[in-house]
């Protein structure tokens, strides 16, 4: 098919702290050089920040050093952490509140501050678009072009197409965006860096990628509750009693709003756990209840998290182009904070990149990149924090906390642990594992899965072909259903995949239309049945001030 083509200095795949990291790094080098360089940013959002999702506590590192005058700039930090507290949750009512000299030092957040990063995301493409980055948002990027094995920049999404695969009379080709270097920045488990890391082999000899589903609810609370800058952690019920792990969050920010989440280890062994069921009930504990109770819960949303760390950091070169940020998994599970080290991944990337093209150098490796991210305090951070997960994997929630308090608190403990079980392949039967009976939302703390969905403002093109792909429709129904009880009714967050049974008898329903782009459903899936790939452009949710 003949594609309108445009021509760029880099292309960027993703709208998110690491891709407008890069961005923006790269257009102020060119311009502390007085050189010309074309920088194009593809975010298949309605917006930048339309599809951004993070709890979210963050540090300033990075961010002070791509605008040391973010303050000036009017950067939305606006809410510092005032108080830390963490609480291990014995049961349904009682829990016991960590003493903080207990808790392991990086999860502290003295000099943090709370955030929405939606809003920070759209904050930085203000900047970004401020100096020369052409932003294109609401266009997917549906795949990369590679030529004699080498990227040399994707094509978007065709708009138009109809459930059927038909062309409709709205039908829009998709657009070739090629560039010297492309850099993948797409988020955790982007379908493109998925497709890189096979193609080009970038993980060998790394342990698996290792996965959460976080999900998070943002609430409106009664004034009299209200206590900026408080930051809460915890972990224990309702996860413990079916043998899971994670740990939830929930945090003041400014104009009497708080957020609350859990995130869930997708490395759950029990079919019938459900992510959002448990964190719909853990709600009801009393430590949470006081904050939310007299509430209105406004919006809600989920997105799976990269956590495996840097023992399940893929190699973050190939020719043409680099993965960064959580597309690769930079994230520091010991802070449960990625933002700060995406940044840092992308700016050092822009910088790789612009030495490259000032050599001349156009769709190579740029491998150079490789020494100078581990010359980084981003790669000091994840080494430091290597063995957090999986000594939690591998030793559960006390002994694991015990090693890492002692690691990080009292001496560093040497040798490198390995979590080299994906999470797909952690499910136990269904007839080997507790079934589970969630109570019934009450519609004041708790809620049912579809009224989440509505306000998440979820939403995609009517006729257009499902963007959840069945490599073998048969699965579901004939393997997964008696072995497993069809875990991805309950895995996904959105009410996507059913079972529905009438006069016909039994289907396997997807619901595409409920997706939030999660991404939990391509990760856990026990046969890695399900993959998935983007909708059509500007499609998913809308998130305000998540």
């Amino acid at each position: 098919m003949e594609r309108e083509a445009m021509e760029y200095d880099v292309v960027i795949v993703g709208g998110g702290p690491s891709g407008l990291s890069t961005a923006i790094r790269l257009k102020q080098l060119a311009e502390e050089k007085g050189q010309e360089l074309s920088v194009c940013l593809v975010e298949k959002g309605s917006e930048v920040g339309a599809h951004i999702l993070s709890g979210a506590v963050i540090e300033d590192r990075a961010l002070s050093e791509l605008f040391p005058n973010w303050k000036e700039l009017g950067a939305p930090l606006n809410t510092p952490v005032k108080t830390d507290e963490v609480y291990f949750l014995r049961s349904a009512e009682k829990s016991v509140k960590s003493p903080n000299w207990t808790i392991p030092k990086p999860m502290h957040n003295d000099g943090n501050y709370i955030v929405s990063l939606g809003n920070v995301c759209r904050w930085l493409g203000e900047q970004a678009e401020a100096i020369g980055v052409e932003i294109y948002p609401g266009f997917s990027a549906a795949e990369y072009i590679v030529e004699d094995g080498v990227v040399k920049g994707i094509i978007t999404g065709d708009m138009g197409v109809s459930e059927s695969g038909e062309q409709t009379e709205n039908y829009m080709p998709g657009m070739e965006l090629r560039g010297k270097y492309t850099v993948f920045a797409e988020g955790c488990r982007g379908h493109l860096g998925k497709q890189l890391i096979s193609e080009f082999k970038l993980d060998e000899g790394k342990d698996p990628q290792h996965y959460g589903i976080g999900i998070k609810e943002l609430w409106d609370i009664d004034p009299a509750k209200h206590q900026e800058g408080l930051v809460v952690h915890g972990a224990g019920w309702p996860l413990s009693e079916s043998n899971s792990t994670g740990g939830f969050f929930l945090y003041h920010t400014e104009n009497n709003q708080v957020v609350v989440g859990l995130i869930t280890d997708l490395a759950y062994s029990n079919p019938h756990v459900s992510p959002f069921d448990e964190f719909q009930r853990m709600k009801h504990h009393p430590v949470l209840a006081q904050h939310l109770e007299g509430g209105k819960r406004v919006s809600y949303g989920a997105r799976a998290i990269a956590k495996g760390g840097l023992n399940s950091l893929p190699k973050m070169t190939f020719p043409g182009g680099l993965i960064v940020g959580c597309d690769a998994g930079t994230l520091n599970y010991s802070k449960i904070k990625g933002t700060h080290t995406a940044m840092k991944s992308g700016m050092v990337a822009a910088e790789e990149i612009m030495k490259a093209v000032d050599a001349g150098r156009t769709n190579d490796e740029i491998t150079e990149f490789t020494a100078a991210f581990e010359n980084s305090w981003a790669y000091e951070e994840l080494h430091s924090s290597r063995n957090f997960g999986p000594a939690m994997h591998k030793f559960g929630m006390y002994l694991g906390g015990a090693y890492n308090f002692v690691h990080h608190n009292l001496f560093p403990i040497p040798g490198t642990l390995h979590d080299t079980t994906p999470d797909h392949a952690t499910l136990k039967p269904a007839s080997e594992s507790k079934k589970i009976n969630y109570p019934k939302p009450d519609g004041k703390l708790s809620f049912a899965k579809l009224d989440s969905v509505f306000i998440g403002n979820v939403n995609h093109a009517e006729d257009q072909p499902c963007h959840l792909k069945l490599k073998d429709a048969s699965i579901p129904l004939e393997k997964n259903l008696p072995m497993f009880d069809e875990p991805a009714q309950r895995y996904c967050p959105a009410g996507v995949y059913e079972i529905v049974e009438d006069e016909a008898g039994k289907r396997f329903q997807i619901n595409s239309q409920n997706c939030v782009h999660c991404k939990t459903c391509d990760i856990k899936d026990p046969a890695q049945n399900i993959t998935w790939v983007t909708p059509e452009g500007a499609g998913g949710p809308n998130y305000p001030n998540m």
